[in-house]
């Protein structure tokens, strides 16, 4: 199979910013998965350089229209590899062949007879560059830049797009996937329910000079959009090479939803027009809204791509973005919302467990990856087979739809079941045990194992990270190749290989808050833990003020210096740390995955320069030696953490 993705080329009167970021990355990793699953992949960006507002942009710098156009559509390119983003190819208007291919298409069409001369006066927005109709003013302004359009009477060409209205119709009726997500499709249909006005295209030079001279008339330039629209077929080499007949049958857009209109009805009746068969789709995603609100220049809280991956690293960025908006609505940025997904989702959840998982083959099976015993499968393998195989499916259907949420909320479904997977098998017990061998080889092979396929399904969304992840499993080489169909199946890995623990993928980041010094306390005298003749018994309303909850333990360290503790993130539901004195009775990665009680309204304190929020309940004893012990207080059953022990 083929596959032709694209963005769509960038503006280049602004530096790129979130949304560019966001729609280049949608295009990135749906490439990236295409080639996961065989295709020969065709993904396409660039940049729009003609039109008025790029001669106002140069002007306000004092450059001429070709240096500022080649100056920001330079940082376009290099923006892109700083997100591990990697087009096939990158166009811009201004190339010659695309020039030549615009005036080739404009000369074809006139001569057809779908394009005429005609006077036009209407509502003329400037930050669209077009003609706004009534219907689609609000309250007389223009409702994407909030200015009333200037009044304009002037001639122009015109391409008779009204010719085709009740072919598109048609098209998108009997092709329900042509524009996704559906709000869209139904967005584009509710407009051609009312007759379509014929497209302006020109602009006369009077006016206009820095754009692409009508082949039929010098005296006018080519109207932005039968520029831009053009370069998806530019890219690839039409009208007669061998790329163009290759992947244009496969031709997918992604755009975002304030370019709805020429792409899903400008851009259509066009390529009908050519005599060319349309797209096959165009994905629509909404906007990116920072701190509830709309990113604007004029605000001020317009987001770099590149600022946030210097703070937060690519893979970082590629996951918050890919997870937190749901394709075709708008989303809420925010850096506490990063870091939050970095910590829970990167390091607790996927980095954890990776590095748990190695240590433990490392420490118990010399690094090399054991062999399973068949016979002696346990309910726990056959749910994890089971689990990954509906993962893949779930997985491929859709990162097809671009439900890229959907799939990554999949994968970390499995990447839980692996956690309690491990709490529940205790490698570390199983070391200990007289018939250890073959349990504990297969719990690490299922691990390993695991491993694998979550870095191969991992790979177009966190490119860098998976690639990490595979060179720390010896499978660096074999998995670059591999597809789903050769890969994503269980029992790929060979026993005996060998693997390494690797660096640490994701390490947490701290989150600078205000810490409140705790106030020195009275010392009170110590009690005996069972009251007698009543001493010490509290009230009810007393031992209500001790709140209570059931808190999950996602990730445990030791501290320096410090034998007998332990620093926990608790999560109760939120995230909070909290130092226990139990490091001579568990080893942290026993730890995590168990659902502990703890006294969760204690006031801070600080030990050994870690701030504790909490106290994590445990019983102590001693046995008929004097050997002390001590146990975690635990929940019997799967309860949500935070939820409030009574």
């Amino acid at each position: 199979m083929t596959t032709y993705i694209t963005t769509p080329i960038y503006y280049v009167n602004a530096m790129p910013h979130l949304g560019h970021a966001y729609t280049t990355l949608v295009a990135d990793t749906y490439s990236r998965y295409r080639r996961l699953c065989g295709d020969d992949v065709r993904f396409q960006t660039g940049t729009d350089e003609h039109g008025e507002k790029i001669v106002q942009a140069a002007e306000s710098e004092g450059s001429t229209p070709r240096e500022y156009v080649d100056r920001i559509s330079d940082t376009f390119r290099h923006t892109w590899p700083t997100l591990a983003i990697e087009p096939d190819n990158f166009i811009r208007t201004t190339y010659p062949e695309h020039i030549k291919t615009v005036q080739d298409i404009l000369q074809k069409v006139y001569d057809q007879g779908d394009i005429y001369f005609s006077e036009y006066s209407g509502h003329y927005c400037k930050g669209c560059e077009r003609f706004l109709t009534e219907k689609e003013l609000v309250d007389g302004t223009c409702p994407d830049h909030q200015t009333v359009p200037e009044e304009i009477c002037e001639q122009n060409y015109f391409f008779r797009m009204s010719t085709y209205q009740d072919w598109l119709i048609e098209h998108i009726k009997k092709n329900p996937d042509y524009i996704t997500p559906e709000r869209y499709r139904n967005e584009v249909l509710s407009f051609l329910s009312e007759p379509l006005e014929d497209l302006c295209i020109s602009r006369p030079v009077s006016r206009l000079t820095w754009g692409i001279p009508l082949p039929f008339d010098q005296k006018f330039v080519t109207y932005v959009w039968f520029d831009a629209l053009i370069n998806y077929l530019t890219g690839i080499g039409y009208p007669d090479g061998p790329d163009f007949e290759k992947y244009w049958s496969a031709a997918e857009h992604v755009i975002a939803k304030d370019i709805l209109k020429p792409h899903a009805i400008y851009w259509p009746t066009m390529i009908q027009a050519m005599g060319l068969p349309p797209y096959k789709r165009l994905h629509v995603h909404g906007y990116w809204n920072v701190d509830e609100t709309k990113m604007s220049k004029s605000i001020g809280n317009v987001i770099r791509p590149g600022e946030l991956v210097e703070k937060y690293g690519v893979d970082t960025v590629r996951y918050f973005l890919l997870r937190e908006m749901s394709f075709g609505l708008d989303s809420s940025f925010s850096e506490e919302a990063v870091i939050a997904r970095r910590n829970s989702d990167l390091a607790n959840d996927l980095g954890n467990l990776f590095s748990r998982a190695l240590t433990m083959v490392g420490k118990y099976a010399g690094g090399k990856v054991p062999k399973v015993d068949a016979a002696a499968l346990t309910d726990d393998d056959r749910e994890l087979i089971d689990s990954m195989e509906k993962m893949i499916a779930t997985y491929r259907v859709n990162m097809d739809a671009f439900t890229f949420h959907k799939a990554l909320q999949a994968v970390w479904e499995v990447i839980g079941l692996l956690n309690r997977y491990i709490v529940t098998n205790a490698p570390w017990e199983l070391a200990t045990a007289p018939d250890k061998s073959g349990r504990l080889d297969t719990v690490l092979y299922f691990l390993t194992e695991s491993l694998r396929i979550l870095a191969l399904v991992l790979r177009p969304v966190m490119p860098v990270a998976a690639g990490k992840m595979a060179a720390a499993l010896g499978m660096e080489d074999t998995m670059a190749a591999a597809t789903l169909d050769t890969a994503g199946k269980w029992g790929v890995f060979e026993p005996g290989m060998s693997v390494n623990k690797g660096p640490q993928l994701f390490p947490r980041l701290e989150t600078k808050k205000k810490q409140q010094t705790p106030k020195k306390q009275k010392k009170k005298k110590s009690r005996d833990a069972e009251s007698v003749d009543g001493e010490g018994l509290i009230t009810f309303d007393q031992f209500g003020k001790v709140e209570l909850r059931v808190a999950e333990i996602v990730a445990a360290e030791k501290i320096k210096k410090a034998d007998k503790l332990l620093k926990l993130t608790l999560k109760a539901p939120r995230e909070r740390t909290v130092v226990a004195g139990i490091a001579k009775y568990y080893q942290p990665d026993e730890l995590v995955g168990k659902k502990v009680i703890i006294v969760a309204n204690l006031k801070p304190a600080k030990l050994m320069g870690v701030t504790s929020r909490g106290m994590v309940l445990a019983a102590k004893e001693k046995d008929g030696e004097g050997v002390e012990r001590l146990v975690l207080s635990t929940v019997d059953a799967d309860i949500a953490a935070g939820s409030r022990v009574a």
